[in-house]
């Protein structure tokens, strides 16, 4: 009975009442949060970037290419939020921002005479109406896989869900490659630039690893372009960038690597694995899946893909809420068949990281996905613990006396 009524004060509403004006609140709130603000959108040029996988890597490339061009730029990412020389963490364990904070963080880069601004935009924050009091000049695409599908309801809305940043948008930018490319394809649009990753030029040598990323770095290059940036200083940007934190980082790379990701969803963690997969090298793979009703589906998805890939997996907690983190692993295991060696559960996620670097030998590969740069472990009821997968790796590393 509880999960159908919800309180506003000291009155009861029955669930179906709240769900029908739900919308109506969030969309009310956005465009209050935009007018309070004095709706800074209308000040600076802003481009939003949405997809599955890849958004945070391209606004971190397009705000550093833009800024080495000379144009004054602001970005929000799920890593941090950054006002030209000033930037902080995200530590929100939200990649878009509500609607109050994003729209106040427009307003304090229009003060800070910012003349751009790049948003990573999610399906969440959408359905949330955060993009609501928002002049979108460009849309960025990256691909578009299953997930979030429990939240929308299905993939269908899940992609429409994207699709609204297109609908705000003056100019697409729409990757030709991505299956779902003909969908967004018929939004119209004052312009349109598709790319592929044959959009980057063949002189650019990138130093970022994973063939998705060449897809990402078309990206940012044509839309960079529009921008009338040069070839030479995107060139010059993207072969300096060696890594994304918390996207396909090595902490180390000798006696045997040791490579922390954030991947997760199917899509993500398949092109990881593929990426770091070599005749000569084990992967040990540890990993885990969100709780909090997040996408259930995909656990037993992660559990084929890591016994396809991997040399030895280690399952382990990764954000479990209010769930409980033995089903989460046991669900993700459901999924693993005709694996040649024992899979390890190991609940805490410190002692998980550190058994896979007792495990590795001289050229093998040591992946912790999951998690990547993000500051925070969730927990029940709320709590969340300060975490960072690469300092626990430094730790562990020390304390097994590797240097």
């Amino acid at each position: 009975m509880l999960d159908r009524i919800f309180y506003i004060g000291k009155k009861i509403i029955p669930r179906p009442v709240f769900v029908f004006f739900q919308p109506y609140y969030h969309w009310s709130l956005s465009h209050f949060a935009a007018l309070f603000y004095g709706f800074p959108s209308r000040h600076i040029v802003v481009i939003g970037v949405t997809g599955t996988n890849g958004k945070t890597t391209v606004t971190h490339l397009l705000s550093k290419i833009l800024e080495s061009s000379g144009l004054k730029a602001a970005s929000v990412s799920s890593l941090r939020f950054k006002i030209k020389e000033k930037e902080w963490k995200n530590e929100l364990k939200m990649t878009m921002p509500g609607r109050f904070k994003v729209q106040k963080f427009l307003r304090e880069a229009v003060r800070a005479g910012c003349t751009h601004a790049i948003l990573e935009v999610t399906s969440e924050g959408i359905k949330q109406f955060r993009h609501s009091g928002i002049n979108f000049h460009m849309a960025v695409l990256t691909n578009v896989t299953p997930e979030h599908i429990e939240s929308h309801g299905g993939f269908e809305k899940y992609r429409a869900a994207k699709a609204e940043l297109f609908r705000r948008a003056k100019i697409h930018v729409l990757n030709k490659e991505d299956e779902n490319f003909e969908y967004f394809n018929v939004i119209p649009a004052e312009k349109k630039i598709i790319y592929t990753k044959e959009s980057l030029p063949r002189n650019i040598r990138l130093k970022l690893p994973g063939d998705f990323n060449l897809s990402n770095a078309a990206a940012v290059y044509v839309a960079a372009r529009e921008f009338d940036v040069s070839e030479e200083k995107i060139k010059e940007v993207l072969e300096k960038t060696e890594f994304i934190d918390g996207r396909l980082e090595f902490v180390v790379r000798e006696p045997f690597s040791v490579v922390v990701d954030y991947a997760h969803t199917p899509d993500a963690l398949q092109k990881v694995y593929e990426t770091l997969s070599t005749q000569d090298s084990r992967l040990i793979c540890v990993l885990g899946a969100a709780g909090g009703g997040r996408d259930k589906w995909k656990r037993r998805e992660f559990g084929k893909i890591a016994a396809k890939h991997c040399g030895e997996i280690i399952l382990t907690n990764e954000d479990p809420y209010d769930e409980d983190p033995g089903q989460i692993l046991s669900e993700i295991e459901s999924g693993v068949s005709n694996f040649k060696f024992p899979i390890s559960k190991i609940l805490d996620r410190k002692d998980a990281i550190r058994e896979a670097l007792k495990l590795a030998k001289s050229g093998d590969t040591v992946i912790i996905t999951g998690k990547g740069a993000e500051p925070w472990l969730m927990g029940p009821n709320g709590t969340k613990i300060p975490w960072d997968d690469r300092e626990v790796v430094r730790e562990e590393l020390r304390n097994l006396k590797f240097k």
